[in-house]
């Protein structure tokens, strides 16, 4: 924890290796492959008779990792969400480790033609699979005030969300926004300026690219898929960026790992059998790879490991 991360490494790279605990024969699934970074640690300690299987829902990912990968007779390529894990052929011999990156990717960022950024003009889109569902212009065309406000409140803990839902309302009934910079502005004329070095668009944006592409709903399937996939002694990674993130993962393991606390009001419950061991709690990165990485400040890696179940 006291060595500083190199800035062209994954955020927490180390502990996500180490929290896998990668055999050289082991089977692994990296569910959000981005640019393949921690799918390359894998791979360097995985021996000729491992696995490593990768998914991710942006076309351009799987078309690196094809470019990158695709060659290598220990690994195999699937288009899709993590949710769906599950239905992948290839994971129904058991898993040794699955691995989730959660949220946007920084070459989804950078790409303004994908429409995450507020800071790069571009068409209003953020979906993560650009040939599957509404795109962020779409639904902001058709959705109710309320629905918007919700989403921005829900999913961005936006204070203004309803002064920013009724603007975009008002705007879309003389034309439609089509345009990052557009969003951007509207909702940067509504929060105003603070002096906090944090565009004033930020909650806005993060709440409907969380919405439009279903990313804790996401979640929350795929942790049920992994944990049906691992094996006994199989661990569980996982990354979170944003507070709803890491509560739906941590309520997700201490549900399963610790028994609910009893109450002598009600009847005698069934014995508790733990199907996971929380590893470690809440890690967060160390000042060495905030300072080489600034994306690493929000992240929160937790790890469980599959417990064997008596029959």
């Amino acid at each position: 924890m006291g060595t500083t991360t190199p800035s062209h490494l994954p955020v927490m790279y180390a502990q996500v290796l180490d929290g896998l605990r990668i055999r050289p024969d082991g089977r692994y699934l990296d569910g959000t492959f981005g640019r393949g970074g921690h799918a390359r640690g894998v791979l360097e300690r995985l021996g000729d008779g491992g696995r490593l299987l990768l998914m991710d829902k942006d076309p351009e990912a799987i078309a690196v990792a094809q470019a990158g990968f695709g060659a290598d007779a220990r690994v195999s390529l699937y288009r899709g969400s993590f949710a769906d894990l599950g239905v992948w052929d290839e994971t129904t011999a058991g898993l040794d480790g699955v691995l989730f990156d959660l949220g946007v990717s920084s070459p989804q960022l950078d790409e303004a033609r994908r429409g995450f950024s507020f800071g790069k003009d571009g068409p209003l889109d953020m979906r993560m699979d650009p040939d599957s569902g509404e795109s962020a212009a779409e639904w902001l065309a058709r959705a109710g005030e309320a629905e918007i406000a919700d989403v921005l409140w829900t999913y961005g803990e936006e204070r203004m969300s309803r002064r920013i839902a009724r603007a975009i309302v008002a705007r879309r009934a003389e034309a439609p926004l089509v345009r990052t910079a557009e969003l951007a502005d509207l909702v940067a004329g509504i929060v105003g300026r603070r002096d906090t070095g944090i565009h004033p668009a930020t909650r806005s944006f993060q709440a409907i690219r969380i919405h439009v592409n279903r990313e804790l709903a996401d979640l929350e399937d795929g942790l049920a898929a992994a944990h049906a996939r691992l094996k006994p002694g199989g661990r569980l990674v996982v990354i979170s960026f944003h507070s709803l993130e890491d509560r739906i993962v941590k309520q997700f393991i201490n549900a399963r790992a610790k028994a609910p606390p009893g109450n002598r009001r009600m009847p005698v419950a069934e014995a508790f059998a733990p199907t996971l061991r929380d590893i470690g709690g809440a890690r967060r990165a160390d000042a060495g790879e905030i300072a080489a990485n600034p994306r690493a400040r929000s992240a929160v890696l937790r790890v469980a490991e599959r417990l064997e179940v008596a029959a």
